[in-house]
């Protein structure tokens, strides 16, 4: 094993907590192969002091990162998500397939930056602005998946099946016809994309939603996907949307989803901010993910996740950034709790018996529903397990002289430097000092990309 395949951590975060004095060992293809404890330093090798692992974004559309702060305006009538979702529709219109990789590019090295090493792309953006598609019918999933390889970022491809405007299958707006899509052709993309499965790609698929995919079309989808990939779909985020299924159809939406589909440990049920007891308890018992985006979930207006009655019944749960106006696992994590906070007027909310801290519960808590959302060996420092971990500052002032028992909750809880140094994905570092290793060229791609963008409106 070459040299640069190992790291001595002065302190780590294993499985089981924080662990003193931690060699990680992993092999040329980026998978970890030994976790020594207890180790002695040996002489010329590799020393941090705080490494833990990485985060895995469940929820991105790469492309909404360039309209990120430029919705921020009130209209002449209230605002709310339909006001903004007509705006990112115009918005769509515009990209073009180079725009999308310099955007998405942009994008992952930011998130690098922030905390996340995977990501799960809900992608919907797949014809060309006239509504036909491209010669290559997966070019514009290709060029997401070319943007996380250029940064190094592992990706979960969702390719997103999208036929239908609202409930009862009405059809796609104009404005819509850069998403359209049917089972075949989802199914003939995600046969495109399978040349791109490795071990930092994999290939899953996303009804958008109840309104967008009926009952039938999903059923169908699900049946001819191949075992053990990822499944996501936007549920349950806004209550015109509760409302409109339950016009149409007589349920809720969660509650159709489960009376109609087998959803498992496979699914990643995106947002679902609106939730009766019975459906809290429905996703928990079926092990499905919760998904939850709470600065776009913020900034949209949509509500509050039930957390405290989703941790009481043992759901599985983990952080999304959806539409990027913010790229921060810490700002995430941290106004997930707060929203909470906010809302039931206590403090530390988000904590089990056994695990008071809240900072290291939610974190190994998204750890491990991220993981399950993406359907690939990470979120562990463990081996078999992706070599995707962070190393933190330890000159900065809020890490200095504390007890590992304290790190996360200071590395969450306070300020809002990012005390993130070096990002390793793979075994290789992306993340240096900060600043990742091709920024200057992502940045020069994406300014000329906004640069033609903005020029059109």
């Amino acid at each position: 094993m070459s040299a640069k395949c190992t790291m001595f951590a002065r302190h780590a975060l294993l499985p089981n907590g924080w662990a003193s004095n931690v060699r990680l060992s992993w092999d040329d293809g980026g998978a970890l192969t030994q976790i020594e404890t207890g180790a002695q330093l040996q002489t010329g090798e590799r020393v941090e002091s705080y490494v833990l692992p990485g985060m895995t974004n469940l929820h991105s559309h790469a492309f909404q990162r360039a309209m990120a702060g430029m919705t921020e305006l009130a209209g002449e009538g209230p605002d709310s998500f339909w006001t903004w979702r007509d705006l990112m529709y115009r918005f769509a219109l515009a990209i073009t397939p180079e725009q999308m990789q310099a955007i998405a590019a942009q994008l992952y090295s930011e998130c690098l930056r922030y905390g996340y090493t995977s990501v799960c792309e809900f992608h919907y953006l797949h014809r060309a602005p006239d509504g036909s598609f491209y010669g290559n019918r997966a070019e514009m999933a290709e060029r997401v998946i070319a943007a996380a390889q250029e940064v190094g970022m592992g990706i979960s491809m969702l390719p997103v099946l999208y036929s239908f405007a609202d409930f009862k299958d009405q059809p796609l707006r104009h404005d819509q016809r850069r998403f359209s899509t049917n089972v075949d052709e989802i199914l003939g993309l995600i046969s495109d994309l399978e040349k791109y499965r490795s071990a930092k790609v994999e290939i899953g698929v996303a009804p958008h939603s109840l309104r967008a995919a009926n009952v039938k079309q999903i059923q169908e989808l699900v049946k001819a996907l191949p075992k053990q990939r990822p499944i996501h779909i936007h549920i349950a985020e806004q209550m015109r949307e509760v409302e409109a299924s339950l016009s149409a159809t007589g349920q809720r939406p969660v509650e159709l989803l489960l009376n109609t589909q087998e959803v498992d440990q496979r699914w990643c049920l995106v947002h679902a901010t609106h939730l009766t007891s019975q459906e809290v308890q429905g996703i928990a018992k079926q092990g499905a993910v919760a998904g939850i985006c709470t600065t776009t979930e913020g900034n949209l207006g949509d509500g509050f996740f039930e957390l405290p009655e989703f941790i009481e019944a043992g759901g599985v749960f983990g952080i999304g950034s959806d539409s990027h106006v913010s790229q921060s696992a810490v700002e995430e994590i941290r106004w997930l709790e707060y929203g909470q906070r906010l809302r039931s007027q206590k403090r530390n909310v988000a904590s089990v018996k056994g695990q008071r801290h809240v900072a290291d519960f939610l974190w190994n808590a998204c750890l491990q529903g991220g993981a399950q959302a993406a359907a690939r060996a990470v979120g562990g420092l463990q081996a078999g397990y992706r070599a995707d971990f962070l190393v933190l500052d330890d000159e900065h002032p809020n890490l200095q002289d504390l007890p590992s028992d304290l790190l996360l909750s200071s590395f969450i809880f306070s300020g809002n430097d990012n005390v993130i140094r070096d990002v390793y994905v793979s075994g290789e570092a992306v993340v240096q000092q900060g600043r990742h290793v091709h920024q200057d060229r992502i940045s020069k791609n994406f300014k000329r990309c906004m640069r033609e963008l903005r020029s059109l409106s």
